[in-house]
């Protein structure tokens, strides 16, 4: 997205609340013009707090928000350029669909035929062409989900924001209608900003996320970016499945870290910079293997005992016994035994390339 300029820049952002406390912590990021952007965090980590400071329902104790070029500092949300879809949709059950659309429209005393035109268009684009005379209690979840979309993109926003719009729906619609969000974004090239606590819903739809927690951006990459290389261990953790071990730095030379690991002993692991003293490795379940015999020299290995397994499909958690006595529990995707088989149990090596290793500091 370097490309592209930003259509929504926030810089030095805190929110102080009653009380005293603290939603927002010092947040600066940029978004870009047609961008699908995830905001993404656990409840309470200030990714809504920042929405509605977009949106204009709450304004920054310090900072500011530049939106399409402008300051909107004081700016309310009917003047901003942008429109929102709330979790709970919010449309109005005495009001047909198509009513429903034009409501916003027949607000900005719109001309009756470009209002026609324009729910025509809104309807089609969220595939409800025919629906227009139905109630909401007549719809579907997920149509009623957009609906609430149709109306928020007839005002044709810059920017359209969607706080944890798919929350309400059953786990097989809302899969679905993380397609069907992502598909629309691209027909309307609007930028799109999602808040969620749904990684994989973030991993799915958006072209960048920002990862939150403690009123604090950890980290905004892209999903890509974010799995292979997060930045700490709280986005390591939170994005995706991560093996951590707790380690001790004893020296850095030569691009290699030598780290006695706790219930491993000491292992050597490449590492452009001096990472400190007080680290984790984390290792991916997918780049784990399980081995009959001790691996060669481009891997890290320790030697274990399966004590017991939790099958989960496509991955598997195993509890093991290492030969320091020390018990632990790591994640391998399931079939990860080099000859291709699936059995996990008696004695074995788990093992991982050197490489693969990331160093995380908090």
């Amino acid at each position: 997205m370097a490309d592209r300029k930003p259509i929504i820049s926030v810089r030095d952002v805190s929110k102080r609340f009653a009380g005293g406390v603290l939603a927002l912590d010092d947040v600066s990021l940029d978004i870009a013009e047609g961008e699908f952007f995830a905001l993404l965090g656990p409840s309470g980590c200030g990714k809504t707090t920042l929405l509605r400071i977009l949106a204009g329902f709450d304004y920054p104790s310090d900072g500011f928000v530049r939106i399409d070029g402008e300051n909107v500092d004081g700016v309310p949300p009917n003047k901003r350029p942008v429109n929102m879809v709330f979790q709970s949709y919010a449309v109005f059950p005495h009001m047909s669909v198509r009513e429903n659309v034009a409501y916003g429209l027949k607000v900005a005393r719109t001309e009756r035929g470009e209002i026609e035109t324009q729910v025509s268009r809104a309807l089609d684009l969220v595939q409800l062409d025919g629906y227009g005379k139905r109630k909401p209690h007549q719809l579907s979840g997920g149509e009623r989900q957009r609906v609430a979309l149709a109306r928020a993109l007839v005002k044709r926003p810059r920017v359209l924001l969607l706080d944890e719009p798919l929350s309400a729906l059953d786990a097989k619609l809302r899969e679905a209608m993380q397609l069907e969000l992502a598909k629309l974004q691209d027909t309307v090239g609007i930028t799109f900003v999602i808040v969620t606590h749904d990684q994989r819903e973030a991993l799915s739809v958006a072209d960048r996320i920002a990862v939150m927690d403690g009123g604090k951006v950890l980290q905004v990459a892209t999903p890509s970016e974010l799995y292979e290389s997060p930045n700490c261990r709280f986005v390591a953790e939170f994005i995706g499945k991560m093996n951590l071990f707790e380690a001790t730095t004893l020296n850095f030379s030569d691009g290699r870290i030598t780290a006695i690991v706790n219930g491993l002993g000491k292992l050597e692991i490449p590492s452009a910079t001096n990472p400190g003293v007080d680290i984790a490795l984390a290792v991916r379940p997918e780049k784990m293997r399980l081995l009959d015999e001790a691996p060669d020299d481009s891997y890290l290995a320790f030697e274990a005992t399966v004590d017991r397994i939790a099958y989960h499909g496509n991955d598997s958690r195993v509890f093991l016994s290492t030969e320091r006595g020390v018990r632990m529990e790591v994640n391998v995707r399931y079939g990860s035994r080099a000859d291709g088989s699936r059995a996990i149990e008696g004695r074995l090596w788990v093992a991982w390339k050197r490489e693969d290793t990331l160093i995380l500091q908090d």
